[in-house]
């Protein structure tokens, strides 16, 4: 099911499917609730899956004009989505620059989380990663940006984009992804804000509070990515109260397209083992 919130800094697709234990999903830049797509048909037969469509270059509504795009500023999106949407207990999954949003979220609104899983993503200096700041350094030049990211409607510039972080790519997607930031002078505005406002500092501070976050955290790695480092994750790993991390092999890092089933036996049993020590916690009380 699709559906629509109008909330303070614009209009967010939802997608929801399924009924049980609340799993919500963000993606990364300039793609869209479709990196999650084979995880969610596997897992929904027995979790409500709700991806979201982030604003970051794939959305197909434009945020307002004044919205904060800001890294922060899509955290709050994000925890405002969870409280329009009346989700509790919530099990943030993320990946990309939606693990960066995630990082954020659980530090700054975890009032309706309950668990939370990292996926291959941005995390502490490596904001953006050094292979993508170009398209950051771009962002501070409007009218260079606009062009430059109109250039993803040729496909060998599509390729160039996913090929370092996505082994098993399919044009097809491809091509929906890109399609609004080629049609949508306002999607493009969008991302150029959000590029040009993200600093390494606040995914560093970040995690200084997520070692407050008292819930259980899974930190799920590509052991061949080579834009976020493996290490990054054990260092997630260590500032997080109750993680750990699970190494996937054959993926880059769009984990959830290259390993689907990895990522959803990984995340099942996470899930299941909350549950059980949810229970048994209630159980001794």
């Amino acid at each position: 099911m699709q559906h629509q919130l109008d909330l303070t800094q614009g209009r967010l697709r939802v997608h929801e499917r399924g009924h049980g234990p609340v799993l919500v999903f963000l993606h990364g830049l300039l793609v869209d609730h479709e990196l999650w797509e084979e995880v969610v048909d596997r897992l929904a037969p027995a979790h409500r899956c709700v991806a979201l469509d982030l604003p970051l270059g794939a959305h197909r509504d434009a945020m307002r004009p004044d919205a904060d795009m800001s890294p922060r500023g899509l955290a709050r999106l994000v925890a405002e989505a969870l409280a329009a949407l009346e989700l509790e207990d919530v099990t943030l999954v993320a990946n990309d620059t939606g693990g960066a949003i995630a990082q954020l979220t659980a530090a700054d609104h975890p009032e309706r989380l309950a668990a939370l899983v990292l996926t291959d993503c941005d995390a502490y200096e490596n904001f953006l990663p050094p292979v993508l700041r170009p398209l950051q350094w771009l962002a501070r030049v409007p009218a260079l940006a606009g062009p430059m990211l109109r250039a993803g409607r040729f496909g060998p510039v599509r390729t160039a984009l996913t090929a370092p972080v996505n082994k098993r790519r399919d044009a097809e997607r491809g091509r929906r992804w890109v399609q609004p930031l080629v049609d949508d002078a306002g999607v493009r505005r969008d991302v150029i804000k959000f590029l040009a406002a993200i600093d390494g500092s606040e995914t560093v501070a970040a995690a200084q509070r997520l070692r407050c976050f008292d819930h259980p955290a899974l930190i799920i790695w590509s052991r061949e990515d080579r834009i976020f480092p493996v290490c990054h994750a054990h260092r997630l790993a260590a500032d997080l109260p109750d993680a750990r991390v699970e190494l996937v092999d054959d993926s880059r890092a769009f984990v959830p397209l290259d390993q689907p089933a990895r990522c959803v036996e990984l995340i099942e049993a996470f899930v299941s083992q909350r549950a059980r020590a949810q229970a048994t916690g209630a159980g001794s009380a």
